[in-house]
């Protein structure tokens, strides 16, 4: 089914507060489409397990709605909204087996036995766990307790699912296998889910949109491309990986994208830009490290944008020279001092075939136009 949030807002009383209140979630207001996964993304603090819980019916809003389907469930206690929660701390009951604490929201709900047995043999099957069935939760790894969780919740097969930082237990290789699985599993069985997670990679992984919040507002909705490749203020932009930002001066937009002119009068371009960027506004020109290739300086003649009907394919960002160097084994990163307010970060791939940069070398930086973005300042 789907989910929509109409204008909640969610308030807790904290007398160290001038205003004897702290507003967790402000004027919240989302739609989730049926079989879609979404994932609330943001800093510790910013609303979003607020949120799952008020969905879910542990927290009540002081104001706005709650719709599944078409039923406005505001007022329904969570037994009644045909939601099932994955939790971080898994919640798996230690006395039973696995497969007890696979059905056993399927007995409460008072199927019969061999129906059970049928469900929790199915399910257990596509995640992987039937060898699991005796086994009591001491004796599993945190990967497979999550799996349990992950199994006892879809079971039920509820309209929604909800994830709250369920990955946030695990190490980091389990964390990444993991959340490939639960995404496998959500498309295997179609169930609108939510997610809640501070982790990039994590949302970027398992989700078909994007809820970046902060301070209880919602910063942007969109895609995992989107939010990454086309943000729409500084903050998503800074949040979501890493960034080359560059201040600029909107000069001209045209049908390939926008022409911007930064601190020095130089000319940059890019293929795209946020809502707001007009022409004569000041603007950030973004730019992902990994957009930046490094190069040698050979003198190349300034910053020229080209009039040609197609984007160029390569221009001229900067010119620097290596500060430091960091090798990774599949990739090298690179801080450049470029005379600009920060020094420019760039991320270069394969370094056993492209080569090495180390410190003192001077540098020319280049990047395709179709990888720069601008949203306003």
């Amino acid at each position: 089914m789907n989910v929509k949030l109409v204008n909640i807002t969610k308030e807790f009383i904290d007398p160290e507060r001038e205003s004897g209140k702290l507003v967790a979630v402000k004027d919240f207001n989302l739609e989730i489409e049926e079989g879609e996964f979404v994932t609330l993304l943001g800093p510790s603090g910013c609303g979003k397990t607020t949120t799952l819980r008020i969905i879910a019916g542990f927290e009540t809003p002081n104001a706005g709605e709650i719709f599944i389907g078409a039923k406005n469930v505001s007022a329904d206690p969570p037994n009644k909204r045909d939601t099932s929660m994955v939790f971080q701390s898994y919640a798996i009951f230690p006395h039973m087996s696995v497969e007890q604490n696979v059905g056993f929201g399927l007995e409460l709900k008072g199927k019969p036995k061999a129906e059970i047995a049928v469900e929790v043999r199915n399910i257990m099957s596509a995640m992987g766990i039937e060898e699991l069935a005796r086994r009591r939760p001491d004796q599993l790894s945190g990967g497979q307790q999550q799996r349990v969780a992950l199994a006892r919740a879809i079971v039920n097969r509820p309209s929604v699912l909800l994830f709250d930082e369920p990955l946030s237990n695990l190490d980091a290789k389990l964390r990444e296998q993991m959340r490939v699985e639960i995404r496998r599993i959500q498309q295997t069985y179609k169930i609108t889910s939510i997610y809640v997670t501070h982790d990039q990679a994590e949302a970027m992984t398992v989700s078909d949109r994007i809820v970046v919040m902060n301070r209880g507002t919602i910063m942007q909705v969109g895609t995992p491309f989107e939010i990454y490749s086309r943000p729409e203020n500084q903050f998503v932009a800074d949040f979501i990986g890493r960034v080359n930002l560059l201040p600029v001066t909107v000069e001209k937009l045209t049908e390939h994208g926008c022409v911007a002119v930064d601190a020095q009068a130089r000319k940059l371009e890019a293929a795209s830009a946020a809502r707001g960027v007009e022409v004569g506004r000041k603007a950030f020109l973004m730019l992902r490290p990994e957009s930046l290739s490094v190069e040698k300086d050979t003198e190349a003649n300034g910053f020229g944008v080209g009039e040609s009907s197609d984007m160029p394919q390569r221009m001229l960002f900067a010119r620097g020279v290596i500060e430091k160097s960091v090798y990774l084994g599949a990739t090298v990163e690179y801080e450049i001092d470029a005379s600009l307010d920060r020094p420019v970060l760039a991320v270069s791939h394969d370094p056993v075939d492209v080569g090495f940069w180390h410190p003192g070398d001077p540098v020319a930086l280049r990047y395709n136009p179709r990888a720069a973005h601008l949203f306003p300042r």
